[in-house]
């Protein structure tokens, strides 16, 4: 599939956080469209996917000069009170161009001049560990929330193609971990996964985090509903998988090596 790129000069980069992101100040989004294009994806029928009128995963918009309009707007929040950042809420901020653009470096590098209260970096993509000399300056400021929704990668073939493989994902985390780095595994959302699923996780995360569809597309599952991705899990024969309970039995499995407080539910999980 061939991916168009094209170049945005923004007005604003901080927004408000509001809804599921209500538990943070801002969201900052570096890009604009996710070549990951994950078929379950709730951005899909949101307006900036939407109203574009190319399909999601197909297109991504790099924001120039971003640095130097983010230094301002964070200074300016700052004089306001305490400042936390979800990064990012409608793209993944380590798109594979970001090799080449340095949109989030350049980002992360402002807030180790200026640090914010908080940051969450929510990716899937191996990228951000190239930027660990910049995480360790945030030190406890930062937290990286690495998705990783099955251990199985015919599954996630199935369901994202375009996102980068399992173990990738797994070896990031690892780095993350001997480096100090705070961070989670996102098992968001729940995909079908093996009973060795938990015990993988430990080896490379002390806290992780569980969202499904219902839970965490920010409109109670009506947005994924119609995506249409019953399809796939009964095609797979696994549609107890797909179902609002079905989180509850992948925390059971998680209790066997992870202390409950370890554990965090949709929400709750990316919170400050």
């Amino acid at each position: 599939m061939k991916l168009e790129y094209g170049y945005t000069m923004p007005k604003t980069l901080l927004n408000k956080g509001t809804g599921f992101l209500a538990g943070y100040t801002h969201s900052l989004n570096p890009y604009t469209g996710c070549s990951f294009g994950c078929s379950y994806c709730y951005v899909r029928k949101m307006p900036v996917s939407t109203f574009r009128g190319a399909e999601w995963g197909t297109w991504v918009d790099i924001k120039k000069e971003a640095a130097e309009l983010f230094r301002k707007e964070l200074r300016r929040a700052k004089s306001k009170g305490p400042v936390t950042i979800f990064m990012s809420s409608s793209t993944d901020p380590y798109q594979p161009i970001e090799y080449k653009e340095r949109v989030t470096r350049s980002l992360l590098e402002v807030m180790t001049e200026d640090p914010p209260d908080f940051v969450l970096l929510q990716t899937r993509s191996p990228l951000v560990e190239r930027d660990l000399d910049l995480l360790l300056q945030l030190k406890n400021r930062v937290r990286v929330s690495m998705t990783v929704e099955t251990d199985l990668d015919e599954i996630r073939k199935r369901f994202s193609p375009a996102a980068p493989p399992i173990q990738a994902r797994l070896k990031t985390l690892k780095a993350l971990k001997a480096a100090g780095i705070p961070a989670q595994a996102a098992i968001a959302p729940l995909l079908p996964s093996s009973e060795a699923f938990p015990e993988l996780l430990k080896s490379v995360v002390n806290r992780v985090c569980v969202d499904d569809y219902f839970m965490g597309d920010g409109s109670g599952g009506r947005r994924t509903r119609s995506l249409n991705l019953e399809t796939p899990y009964k095609e797979l024969g696994m549609e107890d998988w797909y179902h609002p309970h079905a989180y509850r039995f992948m925390v059971e499995r998680l209790k066997r090596v992870f202390a409950e407080n370890q554990i965090f539910i949709s929400q709750k999980g990316f919170e400050p």
